[in-house]
């Protein structure tokens, strides 16, 4: 159960900002879908709906994703179902139910840096960047590493720089998370590999990304990288599935993502 002894709708990302840093215990609230979940208190939250936040807009070299923006509005884009092999809507369509997609938003998904998430590993299998509102632009990937604490994610941006992609996901029901997904990207022979839910949140699996790269997609080098991946990455263990299982089904989704591009 949360607790929020104060609510305020900001005005501004200078004024919303101001609010974070003035106590430990304010908290921008996004869709709130976790919070809720959990047990916190919360001196203050901080809500963004006004900010015009909630967009999805597209040129010729990139995708930009408000933070505002929920996951059923990635879902029936038509900009991300037309790029990627529409795999960031994959990512998300089998998250619960659309109500739930109607409340949870992209700033909180990805700035909470969940390792349950889906679309987070779809994101990091493309080229993305989030843009912070102190700490300015930087890789999705640099970002789960290190995080950047009393800031707010302002949007999600997706380089047009992958052609084809492909996300698979293992969860024991619908309204479950994921037991363990993965996500792979091409363009050109260059492949990025990624997985997620192992249950610590999404990571790149360099080696195995940099040996199929360039290489034919034949059966022998397919399975060689699926196996580069499920050992390079780390996996643990839960009430969902055990360390070792993960890495077996890790293994085996990377290989059908593979075969898909």
């Amino acid at each position: 159960m949360i607790s929020i002894r104060e609510y305020e709708l900001a005005e501004s990302l200078e004024q919303a900002h101001e609010m974070l840093l003035k106590n430990r215990f304010n908290t921008i609230i996004g869709g709130g879908a976790f919070l809720r979940l959990g047990s916190k208190r919360i001196n203050k939250a901080i809500d963004l709906s006004k900010l015009g936040l909630d967009y999805i807009e597209e040129d010729e070299h990139e995708i930009r994703i408000g933070a505002m923006a929920t996951l059923r509005q990635l879902e029936m884009s038509s900009a991300l179902l037309e790029n990627f092999s529409g795999t960031v809507a994959e990512s998300v369509k089998h998250i619960v139910g659309v109500q739930l997609r109607n409340i949870v938003t992209v700033g909180g998904t990805v700035y909470s840096r969940y390792g349950f998430s889906d679309p987070i590993t779809a994101l990091l299998a493309l080229e993305t960047y989030v843009d912070l509102y102190k700490g300015g632009r930087m890789s999705l990937d640099e970002f789960l590493e290190k995080g950047s604490p009393r800031d707010i994610l302002t949007q999600v941006v997706i380089k047009k720089s992958m052609e084809k992609a492909s996300f698979k996901m293992l969860r024991n029901s619908s309204g479950d998370y994921a037991i363990i997904n993965a996500c792979v990207a091409v363009k050109n022979g260059s492949i990025r590999i990624a997985a997620g839910a192992r249950p610590a949140r999404a990571k790149l699996a360099a080696a195995a990304s940099e040996f199929i790269s360039g290489r034919e997609l034949s059966e022998e080098n397919i399975e060689k990288a699926a196996q580069m991946a499920a050992e390079e990455l780390d996996f643990g263990s839960n009430m969902r599935a055990s360390a070792d299982y993960r890495r077996q089904m890790c293994r085996v989704l990377v290989k059908r993502a593979l075969m898909e591009v």
